[in-house]
């Protein structure tokens, strides 16, 4: 018992010591080809921006399909360290693996890899490093060769769903990955069991063919990516707390705390202006490529998205409308939105999460549109580091290569500034609260 209290006060002290996200920082999302598919980076990145867990936030991703720490260690000084990010997250470990049982071997070379790229970080200057786990491959998409096969010609031909023997090689990638976190001061995303645990409770109602690994076991569609953005976003810390609407009926008053402005109050209907944004969820909640199905089996909404509506003075049933109104005139991308639902006036004194439910909502269509700027952005940084940046120390014409290098840097930040401009444009929206008689 005295163990369990020392080991669980050190690391109180050493969470109590860890960095934090400042205004300004600057996020490098490392990792591998699942990085490179540019879905859990972008929802980090949406994430940083329009929650807004601090200001003028800046964030870019470098994935590298096949990447292993070793490799990734080796070509920091000329690709990733050329930028002078604040804040690292790394996915590394899948391939690391190699696909295959884990032995020693593997691991010491991985752990030596992670801590020269915690190393390397912090001569960066890199205040605030979140050190991710590999996440877990499917347990029933990812097929390979049966490594118990007796038979050496039937191992080449014989493939069976092989998660039995390749997640505790990645558990174990996992372990070292927290002790790297651990014995450096760093933050540790565990993605490995968001993604197990996730996928296990969803594959229980939705079936076998529900995959959170993705089709091919290894990289995840966006239910997956959302479990692994959960994971990191929890270690950068941030509180979910988007906001608190509080409205008295009988006072016929309002408030609302930073990021949402109240424009009017009138007969329990609420006009608000948001410059900060619930996180928005989408699709067949049944589909593997939507990430409104997978919140059910993450405590996504719980920890990281309260937008609460707090009522006072109502009684029995309650109707609250969440609408987006459009003026005559508006533009034509402008679209209506009116949800309504009841709920307990008791449950609206305590305080009910708008975003947990009303999944469509007035943000829905320009969180999307943010979301898009964001793409592109990501999507214009990884022919920059795995082409024009990787490149540049064999050019034959340095000067060239570093004027184009240059040109490029620039118009991967003025995306993503353009990015970063959308996410502060308001949404006005309102909330309408009626006793139900």
């Amino acid at each position: 018992m005295k163990r369990f209290v020392l080991v669980l006060v050190t690391s109180l002290i050493c969470l109590g010591a860890r960095a934090e996200l400042k205004q300004g920082d600057f996020v490098a999302v490392t990792g591998d080809s699942i990085t490179e598919q540019k879905q859990y980076s972008v929802f980090i990145e949406d994430y940083l921006l329009m929650c807004k867990p601090q200001g003028d936030l800046r964030v870019m991703q470098f994935g590298w399909s096949g990447e292993v720490a070793p490799g990734f260690l080796a070509k920091m000084p000329n690709e990733a360290l050329k930028f002078p990010f604040t804040v690292a997250t790394t996915a590394y470990g899948m391939n690391d693996g190699a696909y295959s049982p884990m032995t020693p071997e593997k691991g010491e070379r991985y752990r030596t890899a992670m801590q020269g790229i915690v190393d390397n970080f912090k001569k960066h200057g890199v205040h605030f490093i979140v050190v991710g786990s590999p996440g877990c491959v499917d347990p029933d998409t990812f097929v390979r060769p049966d490594p118990t096969d007796p038979q050496p010609d039937a191992k080449k031909k014989r493939k069976v769903a092989a998660g039995w023997f390749y997640n505790p090689t990645l558990a174990a990638l996992r372990d070292i990955a927290k002790e790297v976190a651990e014995q450096n001061g760093c933050a540790f995303a565990d993605v490995y069991d968001t993604m197990l645990d996730a996928g296990a409770a969803a594959k229980a109602k939705y079936g076998a063919g529900y995959h959170v690994g993705g089709g091919d076991g290894v990289h995840p569609s966006a239910n997956g990516q959302l479990c692994m953005a959960y994971a990191f976003l929890k270690g950068l810390g941030v509180d979910g707390n988007i906001g608190t609407i509080t409205v008295d009926l009988a006072a016929n008053k309002a408030e609302a705390t930073d990021g949402h402005k109240l424009l009017g109050v009138k007969d329990g209907a609420v006009e608000i202006e948001s410059t900060r944004y619930p996180f928005c969820f989408y699709g067949d909640p049944k589909t593997v490529n939507a990430t409104s199905g997978i919140i059910e089996f993450l405590p996504f909404n719980q920890d990281l998205n309260r937008y609460m509506l707090v009522v006072k003075g109502a009684t029995g049933k309650v109707k609250v409308t969440w609408a987006k109104p459009v003026k005559e005139g508006a533009a034509a991308d402008e679209k209506k939105v009116e949800v309504t639902k009841e709920f307990a006036a008791a449950d609206l004194e305590k305080g009910i999460n708008l975003a947990a439910q009303f999944l469509e909502n007035p943000f829905s269509e320009p969180f999307k549109q943010v979301e898009d700027a964001i793409r592109k952005q990501q999507n214009a940084e990884t022919p920059l580091v795995k082409k024009t940046l990787h490149d540049l120390p064999k050019a034959k014409d340095k000067e060239a290569g570093e004027k184009a290098a240059t040109e490029e840097m620039g118009k991967a930040k003025e995306l993503f500034e353009s990015a970063a401009e959308m996410a502060k444009k308001p949404v006005r929206h309102v909330i309408r609260v009626e006793v139900v008689k």
